[in-house]
């Protein structure tokens, strides 16, 4: 670690609109003042300090006025002030008052209180003076037999930070702390101590781990999770000792921690790949799941499980756990069961579906009975979805799944409704064993399905797959009990003017008489609007549908009666009763298109529906070979293509994820032996401690691509011109959620430049998190300054500042050198996705916002622009492979994309190739882009725009 990179300890937040007091009058209420007075002059001194002003004057009398005194606040800000007060003078020599500061923290060292001990040993960890320091070496170390665990375990600390820093003033640490370890009670004072002899001497924190192993079990958490660094690490540097620590890894699964637990399962996997060590760490990250409440902690270890299940040797031990995995279902978060169902999904086997099935039907039935959760329909989504794959894969377990699923079709949840019909309408096509069960059970469930779009879906598989006579005569009997009593017109209009004649009846003679002497209009049309409701309660769910103006449904009626009645003609040889079906089915559409011209429904029937229900009443009239073909045959054709395109494609990306975790190896390569790595070797492989600690840093390095032109100079930004008297340029790093700019000043003059400060300020979702410090450059000298700033959103945002200094020995105002602008582009935070269809289209339902961008390019074909367009905005086309390929002169594709703030971002494109303008002319077209956010839409389109541009170059 470089000295810019080391850690700030102290972070104060200063309110910016406060004006910084004079040194004159702090050093009054530093004399003066009373306690109060001087604790709020010290705090505006350390502020003050903080942000690079100089205040020598004001150190003697702190030194004098404030360093005696017993106020333990006072005290606690000291630590603080004599932590970043300048402890040297310009040539690097300790300032004499120093000696004073120093007598004064051996006072403290040796002071009653447990509170101010400890407080002085934290501080004087932070300390980079050894001369500072020698002299309260030996208080340091009597600290180590006080009373009091606080004092203890801070005299741990400052021993292992003296010791790291410093060696020479406390050779003997390590021993010293061994002695201290052996003889110590207290749980958090062994945890530093055995911290320190891991990192200052190894052989020592393993020798006293082996005296004790048979205990390790009865430590505190704290100390256990530091054994398990050791054991990790030691076992990672020398694969020999894997034997002898193993077993104290076995027993730490068991402890009552789930830090340590979680820890303990996680080393585990990595020293040992053997199927037993697998299958305790998985037990252990399953029980985790369950008794952990906090829905982050399940979806780590969840993930944790994921990651296991990636490598080949472990997924078949996975397996074997996939019911003890769906017990994590009981979990009521969705983006937890999403994660199980996934991972279930992944690990089912033909051993274990037939239980999974049994779980996920018993789940699917709890759902019908749990209204209140708002998720629950969701979640009912994704076990129909589970269920469907499983049937898909195992088509053995669909005789058991499907009578369960038929139930939902009656569901007012449309979306799980339209998942079982999916899945109906597929296993209806692919398992011929299964369709007499299937047609039974949605003539069953028929007249009660509650959505249109359902009952359209019920109706063409109606349609297509009742084959015999009496199933045929089955789906005319509930079409005819969904539709009510026809002709519809007729019946509507009788139910206006006659619906109250048998109350009337009740009450004949009153009635009788209000009829004669004011007239029947008057006292129909007021009967007739007090039941409004009644009347549309009572009407069957088709009639209700067009009723409403739905006459979409009717057209597909229309198709279905049509199939039926052809099958029919070629089934039953009876003239009379063949002309009586097919007179059935026209008298239905003729009733319907009737209804549709009339002024009784809420919106009068389309043209397009017309035209059908038209065509299909031409179609019975003749009842023509080459028709019956085309209904009967060519639509099924379709289907099963389409099943047949979409099979193939699971496949293939099944193959590619198999081929992903199959590691293939070169006949040629080296074969690794763990027990002939050397030592330096075994280090350069990964330190999973060292990267998780990065990771929660912020700081995990991205693989370099390969190609230079890539690589970190790609990111340099000029900032200032080569005339100016500072240059600067700055390298743009940009992690999940900050972005540090690692800016390079140097100083072109010849004078020494002071307070050399870089102003920045942003534009967008982005905030500085900190004000960098001021510089003193000499001349011809450079230096680095590290500038954080926090990102909050997926958009584009600018950085844009200037440098200023001040000129040594000049009297002249300060120089100002304005900076270029930094762009931080939006495609460093978005990352290519997949979803489903229906997924993709909820969404652009309901996003708000959208961009237009119109195609400006000079590229010539539809893929090659399509590729283009992919490439520039890191997006993934979730159109088929398939549907793209061939040449048509025209194009439209689905593309998607997640940003790593999990917002999600659409886009479709509809190009076309202009060929009246020859084989040269650019593909023309539009690019909709729809998002949840504003800024995201908008960035999205002008990358798209900007990308364009560039082509045309």
């Amino acid at each position: 670690m470089t000295a810019a990179e080391n850690v700030c300890y102290t972070l104060i937040n200063v309110s910016s609109d406060s004006e910084p007091p004079s040194e004159v009058s702090l050093k009054a209420d530093l004399e003066k003042g009373e306690i109060k007075a001087k604790t709020e002059a010290l705090k505006k001194v350390i502020i003050m300090i903080l942000n690079g002003e100089k205040l020598p004057g004001l150190l003697m009398t702190i030194i004098r006025f404030v360093l005696p005194l017993q106020d333990h606040t006072i005290k606690k800000l000291l630590l603080v002030f004599w932590e970043i007060v300048p402890k040297t003078t310009t040539d690097g020599k300790l300032l004499q008052e120093m000696i004073l500061v120093c007598d004064a923290y051996r006072k403290d060292l040796q002071h009653p209180n447990e509170f101010i001990r400890g407080s002085t040993l934290r501080f004087l960890c932070k300390l980079k003076e050894s001369e500072l320091l020698e002299p309260l070496m030996p208080a340091i170390r009597a600290c180590l037999e006080h009373r009091h665990s606080y004092v203890r375990r801070n005299a741990v600390l400052a021993i292992y930070t003296i010791y790291r820093n410093f060696e020479h003033l406390i050779p003997d640490a390590p021993e010293l702390i061994h002695d201290f370890l052996v003889n110590e009670k207290d749980a958090s004072c062994k945890r530093n101590a055995f911290m320190m002899l891991i990192h200052a001497d190894q052989d020592r924190a393993l020798d006293y781990l082996s005296t004790c192993i048979d205990q390790v079990h009865t430590f505190g958490d704290i100390l256990q999770l530091v054994i398990v660094e050791l054991i990790y690490k030691v076992c990672h540097a020398n694969p020999s000792e894997r034997a002898r620590f193993i077993r104290c890894i076995y027993n730490l699964l068991q402890s009552s921690s789930p830090a340590v637990k979680y820890e303990a399962a996680g080393t585990l996997v990595t020293l040992s790949s053997a199927p037993t060590a697998v299958k305790a760490a998985a037990q252990c990250y399953i029980d985790l799941i369950i008794k952990e409440s906090d829905n982050n902690v399940k979806l780590i270890v969840l993930d944790r499980l994921i990651e296991l299940k990636e490598h080949p040797t472990h997924e078949r031990v996975l397996q074997d756990l996939v019911m003890d995995i769906l017990r994590v279902l009981s979990t009521p978060d969705l983006e937890v069961r999403k994660k199980t169902l996934h991972l279930a999904l992944d690990l089912v086997s033909s051993r274990n579906v037939e239980e999974l099935v049994i779980v996920l039907k018993k789940e699917v039935i709890k759902t019908n009975n749990v209204t209140e959760h708002e998720d629950t329909d969701k979640y009912r989504q994704l076990l129909v979805r589970t269920l469907h794959s499983c049937s898909v894969r195992f088509p053995d377990m669909a005789a058991n799944v499907i009578p369960v699923l038929m139930e939902f079709l009656s569901d007012t949840n449309e979306a799980a409704a339209a998942d079982v019909l999916e899945f109906v309408r597929e296993a209806i096509q692919r398992f011929d064993n299964l369709r007499p069960l299937i047609i039974e059970k949605m003539l069953e469930v028929f007249h009660a399905i509650k959505t249109v779009k359902i009952y359209r879906g019920a109706l063409w598989i109606l349609g297509e797959y009742c084959s015999t006579k009496d199933d045929i005569q089955s789906v005319m009997t509930e079409v005819r009990r969904s539709l009510g009593e026809i002709p519809i017109v007729e019946n509507e209009i009788k139910k206006e003017t006659g619906e109250m004649k048998p109350e009337d009846e009740v009450s004949a003679a009153p009635a009788q008489k209000l009829v004669t002497e004011m007239g029947t209009y008057v006292t129909q049309s007021a009967l007739s609007s007090s039941r409004p409701s009644k009347k549309e309660e009572d009407r069957p769910p088709l009639r209700g549908f067009l009723m409403d103006g739905d006459f979409y449904v009717a057209a597909s009626l229309a198709t279905t009666l049509t199939k039926v009645a052809l099958r029919y003609v070629a089934i039953v040889q009876d003239k009379k009763k063949q002309n009586s079906f097919v007179a059935e089915a026209m008298l239905i559409m003729v009733t319907v298109l009737h209804l549709g011209k009339s002024s009784l429904p809420k919106k009068p029937i389309t043209d397009d529906d017309v035209d059908r229900i038209s065509l299909c009443l031409k179609v019975l009239s003749e009842c023509s070979p080459l028709m019956n073909d085309i209904f009967n045959k060519e639509c099924r054709r379709s289907l099963s293509h389409m099943l047949t395109v979409r099979l193939e494609e699971e496949k293939l990306s099944q193959k590619k994820e198999s081929e992903k975790r199959n590691v293939t190896v070169q006949a040629d390569d080296p074969i690794s032996f763990m027990q002939l790595t050397a030592k330096n070797e075994m280090a350069s492989k990964e330190d999973q401690f060292q990267l998780s600690l990065l990771a929660a840093m912020g700081n995990t390095q991205r693989k370099e691509a390969a190609d230079p032109l890539a690589s970190k100079l790609n990111k340099v930004t000029q900032l200032t011109g080569f005339s100016d008297p500072v240059y600067a340029e700055a390298y743009v790093h940009v992690n999940q959620y900050d972005i540090v700019l690692d800016v390079l000043v140097v100083n072109q003059t010849s004078d020494t430049l002071q307070n050399c400060t870089l102003e920045l300020a942003t534009l967008g979702d982005l905030k500085l998190v900190e004000k960098p410090s001021p510089l003193t450059l000499a001349p011809h000298d450079f230096a680095n300054i590290k500038a954080n700033v926090k990102v909050a959103s997926t958009e584009n945002g600018i950085i844009f500042g200037n440098i200023v200094y001040d000129v040594s020995g000049a009297a002249s105002d300060r120089n100002c050198v304005v900076l270029s602008d930094i762009h931080i582009d939006i495609m460093d935070y978005i990352q290519p996705a997949s979803c489903t269809d229906a997924e993709f289209r909820q969404m652009w339902a309901e996003f708000e916002w959208e961009n237009k961008v119109t195609v400006n390019t000079n590229i010539t074909d539809l893929n090659e622009y399509l590729q283009h367009i992919l490439k520039s905005t890191n997006m993934k086309c979730l159109t088929p492979e398939k549907a793209l390929s061939g040449f048509c002169g025209f194009m439209a594709a689905n593309l998607y994309a997640r940003s790593i703030f999990g917002e999600d971002a659409l886009a479709n494109v509809s190009v076309e190739k202009p060929i009246h303008l020859g084989p040269d002319a650019p593909v023309n077209g539009h690019i909709r882009i729809r998002a949840k956010s504003q800024g995201m839409a908008l960035s999205l389109g002008d990358k798209i725009n900007l990308s364009q541009k560039k082509s045309n170059v």
